[in-house]
């Protein structure tokens, strides 16, 4: 079974990627298809990008590059549970997709945003679309922006809105979509 990997994007004390990411997962296994794994970007620690080398090299040096490209190498496909910040993703999320490079290489990536305004993140969105084309990854076209993620985030977890498992199946779906295009794909010779 293809392992899903669900990436928090939020590093910051009292952040409420977990609970969000929590609630996906719940929905992911209960969906069925992918071995599920929640990856958060607190517990993995990097630094600022420290490597001496071109990632494209993956000739990594420090122990938190190999275990960061260990763990992202186990992964079939992500999704990217990522907060705005000032109208765009996180920092630490940036950091951590340019630590590697061949591990993301054609590998679908979808992307689930939250922010307190009305938005729900969207402008998050557009804005790091771009970036994982130009490393590789296939990006589902379809997305998931959760507006006023305050009211809905509380000492009992996330409580998503009606609709919203709906609009995750059918991004699982997509992804599971592409997974399958990657494998009937003839290979390059």
């Amino acid at each position: 079974m293809p392992r899903l990997q669900f990436i928090v994007a939020s590093t910051r004390p009292g952040r409420v990627g977990p609970a969000v990411a929590a609630w996906a997962t719940e929905e992911a296994r209960r969906q069925g298809g992918f071995d599920i794994e929640t990856v958060d970007l607190a517990d993995i620690g990097l630094p600022f990008f420290d490597e001496p080398e071109h990632p494209s090299e993956a000739a990594y040096v420090h122990q938190h590059t190999k275990d960061w490209s260990a763990t992202v190498s186990r992964g079939d496909a992500y999704v990217f549970v990522m907060p705005m910040y000032n109208g765009t993703f996180t920092a630490p999320l940036k950091n951590a997709i340019d630590f590697l490079y061949q591990e993301w290489q054609d590998k679908p990536v979808a992307l689930l945003s939250y922010t307190a305004g009305p938005s729900g993140g969207v402008p998050a969105i557009e804005a790091i679309r771009p970036i994982l084309t130009r490393i590789g990854f296939r990006a589902a076209e379809r997305s998931i922006s959760v507006p006023g993620i305050a009211e809905l985030t509380g000492p009992d977890g996330f409580r998503a809105p009606d609709g919203l498992a709906g609009e995750l199946a059918g991004v699982l779906d997509e992804i599971a979509k592409l997974l399958a295009d990657t494998d009937a794909a003839p290979a390059q010779v």
